[in-house]
Parts: structure tokens; sequence; C-alpha cells
């Protein structure tokens, strides 16, 4: 399997995939992501204080993980509000929410750097995995801020290092010998704000005050070669278009058989096991 499998004319990252079978892909990812960020996006949470009763603003909020945890926190009596800027994802986020009592959530196709909300309407924010390939994170962090009641909290989860994440580093390593993932210093990108001292300068120069990040640990575990093959595939749907239109047959192979290869290095007699680490930070207003 490489990842230049097509199954219909809608093309989205330069595969050819149906809205269902994205929604489908999204929703599998999901489920992976529940066991791996589980316990992390908990301690987000926390962080935060969401608590019963309270209206909090997701930021970034993708496939909606996240978001439903929140829901079932802030209960009948408190409100989510999850903003994205894909429709798509939106639309699994929300079929999720229904599906799992998540009622008191709604979804708003939005830029987080270009809020179209009040100021002071939130009693909470929170944020994973969504700040750090924004073309201005700082900007979204002020926006943030702006829209958080006085004395709320913001947590997010981001990307620490490449090192310290080889499952996610491997495709986006292999696709910058290919040139097509450039990834200088300051841009944006999966680890823009994992480096050691960024996520705190960044949430301190959008004024944050009381600013702290921690570590947390994360576990990527499959059966099989084949199954973390697979995760590749379906998280290949949320690559930038101009990434993966540019792949040709013969490096989506070479891609397919370099993480192949990479894999083998994690396996264990009962499948593959890899530790990975994510950031997060929490800032007052």
């Amino acid at each position: 399997m490489t990842f230049r499998e097509t199954s219909s004319s809608n093309s989205i990252g330069g595969l050819a995939w149906k809205s269902a079978e994205l929604a489908l892909a999204w929703r599998q990812m999901e489920r992976i992501h529940a066991t791996v960020f589980g316990t992390a996006t908990e301690r987000m949470l926390d962080l935060a204080e969401v608590r019963s009763g309270m209206h909090v603003l997701d930021v970034a909020a993708g496939a909606g993980g996240q978001t439903l945890l929140a829901a079932h926190r802030v209960g009948q009596q408190g409100q989510i509000l999850a903003v994205d800027l894909s429709a798509n994802m939106l639309e699994v986020a929300g079929a999720s929410l229904r599906e799992h009592g998540g009622t008191n959530a709604q979804t708003r196709v939005m830029d987080a750097q270009r809020l179209e909300l009040e100021p002071d309407m939130f009693d909470a924010a929170i944020s994973r995995l969504g700040i750090m390939p924004m073309a201005e994170p700082l900007r979204a962090l002020t926006e943030i801020r702006r829209v958080l009641k006085p004395c709320s909290r913001l947590a997010l989860m981001v990307w620490s290092t490449p090192e310290n994440n080889p499952f996610m580093s491997m495709p986006f390593g292999i696709l910058r010998q290919f040139g097509l993932l450039p990834l200088a210093p300051g841009l944006p990108g999966p680890y823009a704000l994992g480096s050691p001292g960024v996520l705190e300068a960044t949430c301190e120069r959008a004024g944050f005050q009381d600013v702290a990040v921690e570590t947390a640990a994360l576990r990527w575990q499959f059966a099989s070669v084949a199954d973390a093959l697979g995760y590749y595939r379906l998280m290949s749907t949320s690559l930038p278009r101009e990434v993966t239109e540019q792949l040709n047959e013969e490096q989506g192979r070479q891609l397919t058989a370099e993480l192949e290869q990479g894999l083998r290095r994690f396996e264990r007699g009962d499948g593959i096991d890899l530790a990975g680490e994510a950031l997060l930070g929490v800032g007052t207003k």
C-alpha cells in the first residue's frame, strides 16, 4: 500500500477520497487518538480548570475528540464552542458529539487567528495540537486571550521536539528529503512551539500571565507494521494539498518503503510500540 491509492474524484491532499471516506478516516484516527492522547487531554482540561457549568472555547477542534471530553465535563449547564477552519472536520466532530451525548457543544467554521467572537465570552479555552501549524500562532493566542473572561485560563497541547516523537517525525522527515516539506526555523509546522522555552515565550507575548509548561508522555501502539502504515495513510488526508499533490508514484512507493523500514526498528513481540511526547501549556488572562 502506498500513499497514492485512489477511490473517487474528490481529491483531498493529493489523494482521491469521497467525503464519506474522509469522514471515516478521521473517525478511525480519533479512535486511535483517544488512546494515545487520552490521559494528556484530561490533564489539559484539568489545567484549564474545565468544570460543570462553564462556557468553553475549543480552538482548532478538528474531529472533536477533546471537544467531547470537555462537553462531558461541563455538563448540560455548560456549553462548548468548537471552532476550526475545516468544515469537513467539524462535520465529523458534530456527528461524534451527537452520537456520544455532546448535545451541549456547537461547532462553527472559524479562523483562530481572527476569531469572530465578542471579547470576554468564555470561562476557559483549550486547543489540542492545533495552534503550532498556524501561520500566526501568536495572533491566535492573542485572539484567544481577547475572548476569555478576566482571570480565565487557556490550556493547550503541542508537540515537543521531533527527536521525542519518532512516530510522527518519520513521515515529515522523509517528505523533507523529497523537498516537499521545507521546515525552516521560525516557520509554522508540527514542532514550531516544541523547542525549550518557545511555548512559554509565545504565550507570554500574547499577554498571558502565570504561564507554565509541562511534558506529557504519549504512547503509539499498533498490532503490526501494516496497522501503523494504515494510520499514516489516514494521516495523509490532513497533509497540505500542495505537499501530497506533488508526491509522485515513485516517491509514494519510496515513502511507504522507508516508513516500513523505520517502523521495523520499533517492533516488539506483540507489535509496534513507540514513545512520544507533547507539551501542555497553561496561562491566565
